[in-house]
């Protein structure tokens, strides 16, 4: 599901700065009220696409504190098997080192 969501708002994106660049390119070589007209739209364009970027930063860092809190409670509810854990990733992590 979220990565569904992802997707779809990385196709959106692509799709809204697509359309910015063709506005913008049609704005260069109109003239007058049309070339001001296009550049308005652009303009809008981008600013829908920086907004959504905002909500995807909000997403991550939403997800990213939920998994700190779970991560913190974990080691406070288990704090011998999170030592254990923590060693033996260092462990591996050594091994995975001393081979190169």
């Amino acid at each position: 599901m979220e990565n569904v969501s992802k997707d779809k708002l990385v196709a959106d994106l692509k799709v809204v700065i697509a359309d910015a660049e063709e506005l913008l390119r049609a704005a260069a070589a109109a003239t007058g009220e049309r070339a001001s007209e296009l550049r308005e739209r652009a303009s809008a364009s981008l600013k829908r696409a920086a907004e959504k970027m905002e909500d995807l930063q909000a997403a991550a860092v939403e997800r990213g504190k939920a998994a700190a809190r779970a991560t913190d409670d974990y080691v406070h509810d288990h704090p011998w098997r999170s030592v254990g854990i923590a060693a033996a990733v260092g462990f591996v992590l050594g091994l995975m080192v001393n081979r190169r």
